[in-house]
């Protein structure tokens, strides 16, 4: 197979693009690296492109191998012709692979291994072959009666060769993906409950089907899930007739024999007994494979979207992780994440203590001047936000509060990361700290914890874990280098996921850092133990150094263009000073005088990819993208799911974007979900289209049910009443 080509029409890239790429990945470069460093190589790509095409790369590589372990093996067999070699030549799939395979590959033992084993292959050739005017089958085999082989009558015989010819149509690669398409196509998928009886919330499978086409990617996961926990049975049905048509259609002799009603008998049961349960995995696998990855990429999106949240910066945060017996535990944080008091209070226990938690919470705030309160949404949030809520109103003090998600914060609390962190706090202080963190900057908090257990995603404990965990490290990646990380406060969690920086190094820049200071250079970096060339240069260009006295430390110009960028300063009249106090202004006028960019990018020996960034950066040094989104929606005041009315409209804050709708934090601690159908008023295939993590939306009120707590809601304005 011809990969570069492969990924070219793929892709939809130019010959060119997909070459420089695949050499670039085979250099040993990082996605980001590429994705920000290399644009002038691959055509400007974007970093998700390029991890597809890594991946991509990675399976075409991989089914490269298998075909030549499958044409050694055929070979060593002495069994190849020209006709195997074009077909495995042109398999593009590693199903078509296996099926073209599939008669030479070592088997256990078959009923049609032991009727080989009897001498009976000359007759189930004899019988397939369906010559005209030939003997009826059952003549033909009382030919290979043989009581030593174990061939005690003429039936015995015909069925040992009927059992071969069934296998031999079952082993037809041209069968089998003729009928695995008719499955895809026409197959219907069916459910049916375990027991009628038995109460459970796959309650609506237990009479359902639906065609395999048509059935979306949520409701494979629920069907596979309810199997999984024995609730459900469930099977992939095919019409016997399409299945039998494709059999008759390359097995039969269209002109008859006295065999031909023999080897459609073969055939029916070679489809019965072997290709049916044998496709039917594979079309639930095919389905299942699907799911996973609809899932995996729902995940990502809604990960990317949380963890490039804008932080909320230069403020002091108190941080309540909310609970009943033991008490909600608090945490003051500075602006820069430092823990400056801990305590616990009771706000769900007696009048008493809740006076007490008012009087402890009331005189850290006037102490540290806290500006800004993060709640837990976990046990008891709603006690915890209406406590907090009543006492804003009592202090002079402008505070306000947000509740945020604390999924994996227990995870982190309990980590051995957390005890090197904070070995004077107990497991509970250290949720509370993290979640006060949450607040201030999401991304550099979040990159502690196993991206698997941040829950923004569907069904994602039922993730195959490497793939999950390839997606998400790979989505992690992206928003820290994005971001860009402060080479002097990062955390070695945040410095492990730059691109270039493993676990090992990250540790060693904080260990060089805490014995020689923080760092005055990007240079420095060179210094660092198991930090060489390479990781210097594909991580140097994400790491900040505002202590710097070069402003470009302090932007995501990488080193190597340095020079470029002095230059086009000098030649526009500038110096770094300049950048420096933000006097560039007229820079864009000036290139504009020099000729436009391109005519630039030539005087300065660069591609224009790499000047337009240099340009951007030197207007903004130090810029945050995350500065340029809408900030998060803070609170003071709160409300109570029976407040809700039909009709009633709402602020919310974006939680969880899934395949049927999403979920909105609207201030009652539980949230609503907005169905797809009521999202907007033109279709869309998915929520993602329109919807993203964190983002703050209008929604109006559908429907409330106080019971079972749920609450609908629609994005869609009411028409009003005439």
């Amino acid at each position: 197979m011809d990969i570069i080509q492969a990924l070219t029409n793929e892709f939809h890239l130019q010959k060119w693009q997909a070459e420089n790429t695949v050499k670039l990945i085979d250099e040993g470069n990082t996605i980001p690296f590429i994705a920000r460093y290399r644009k002038e190589a691959h055509g400007t790509l974007d970093d998700q492109v390029l991890r597809e095409l890594s991946e991509r790369l990675e399976y075409l590589r991989n089914l490269d191998k298998r075909r030549q372990e499958v044409y050694s093996s055929i070979e060593g067999q002495e069994k190849m012709t020209e006709q195997i070699a074009a077909a495995l030549s042109a398999a593009a799939t590693l199903a078509e692979i296996e099926d073209i395979y599939r008669p030479y590959r070592p088997k256990r033992r078959t009923r049609a291994s032991v009727a080989r084993e009897k001498g009976l292959e000359p007759l189930a050739q004899a019988i397939f072959s369906q010559q005209e005017g030939s003997a009826e089958p059952i003549v033909m085999a009382a030919e290979y009666i043989d009581e030593e082989k174990g061939v005690s009558c003429a039936q015995d015989a015909l069925q040992g060769a009927l059992d071969i010819i069934a296998e031999d149509i079952s082993d037809n690669a041209d069968i089998r993906r003729r009928i695995r398409n008719l499955f895809t196509v026409t197959g219907v998928v069916n459910c049916t409950a375990a027991d009628k009886n038995a109460e459970s919330v796959y309650t609506m499978y237990y009479e359902y089907s639906e065609p395999v086409p048509k059935i979306p990617e949520h409701r494979i996961l629920a069907i596979d899930r309810g199997e999984r926990e024995g609730f459900l049975k469930v099977s992939v049905t095919l019409d016997p007739v399409k299945a039998a048509n494709v059999i008759v259609s390359l097995t039969l002799n269209p002109k008859g024999s006295p065999c031909t009603q023999a080897v459609r008998d073969a055939g029916q049961d070679a489809y019965n007994r072997l290709i049916y349960p044998s496709i039917e995995r594979e079309i639930r696998n095919i389905l299942t494979e699907r799911a996973v990855a609809s899932a995996i990429k729902v995940f990502s999106v809604n990960l990317r979207e949380l963890l490039l949240q804008p932080p909320v910066k230069g403020k002091t945060a108190l941080g309540l992780d909310p609970g009943y017996r033991t008490g909600c535990k608090v945490a003051v944080v500075d602006p820069t994440g430092l823990v400056l008091d801990t305590g616990v209070i009771y706000v769900t226990h007696s009048d008493s203590q809740r006076e007490q938690a008012s009087e402890l919470i009331k005189r850290l705030i006037a102490k540290h001047g806290v500006e800004i309160v993060a709640i837990g949404n976990g046990t008891a949030s709603k006690e915890t936000e209406i406590f907090t809520s009543e006492l804003l109103k009592q202090i002079p003090q402008k505070v306000s509060y947000m509740v945020v998600s604390e999924a994996g914060a227990s995870v982190y609390s309990a980590s051995k990361l957390a005890a090197e962190e904070f070995p004077q706090f107990d497991v509970s202080l250290r949720s509370a700290v993290s979640i006060a963190r949450r607040l201030q900057d999401p991304l550099a908090e979040l990159v502690k914890i196993d991206p698997q257990a941040i829950g923004v995603g569907q069904y994602q404990h039922d993730m195959p874990k490497k793939e999950l965990g390839n997606a998400l490290d790979g989505v992690v990646e992206y928003c820290v280098n994005s971001v860009g990380v402060d080479l002097n406060t990062a955390s070695p969690s945040l410095l492990s996921r730059v691109a270039g920086v493993n676990s090992t190094v990250a540790k060693n820049i904080v260990s060089y850092r805490e014995a020689q200071g923080a760092f005055t250079g990007r240079a420095q970096l060179k210094k660092v133990p198991k930090l060489g060339n390479k990781a210097f240069e594909q991580s140097a260009g994400f790491l900040r150094v505002p202590e710097s006295k070069n402003v470009l430390d302090n932007t995501s110009v990488h080193p190597e263009s340095y020079d470029a960028a002095k230059a086009l300063l000098e030649l526009c009249g500038y110096s770094l000073a300049d950048v420096k106090g933000g006097k560039l202004a007229q820079l864009n006028e000036k290139i504009a005088e020099l000729g436009g960019e391109e005519e630039t990018a030539k005087k300065l020996g660069i591609g224009l990819p790499t000047l337009q960034d240099i340009i951007k950066e030197l207007l903004r040094p130090g810029r945050d993208p995350r500065d340029e989104l809408p900030p998060p929606m803070l609170r003071t005041d709160v409300m109570d799911i029976n407040d809700l009315v039909p009709g009633m409209e709402l602020l919310g804050t974006v939680r969880n974007v899934i395949d049927f709708g999403a979920f909105i934090d609207i201030g009652v601690h539980q949230d609503g979900l907005v169905h797809i159908s009521q999202i907007s008023d033109r279709y869309i295939k998915h929520p993602s289209e329109v919807l993203k993590v964190g983002e703050v939306v209008t929604v109006w009120v559908i429907s409330v049910d106080t019971a079972k707590k749920r609450i609908s809601l629609t994005m869609k304005k009411p028409k009003e009443d005439k």
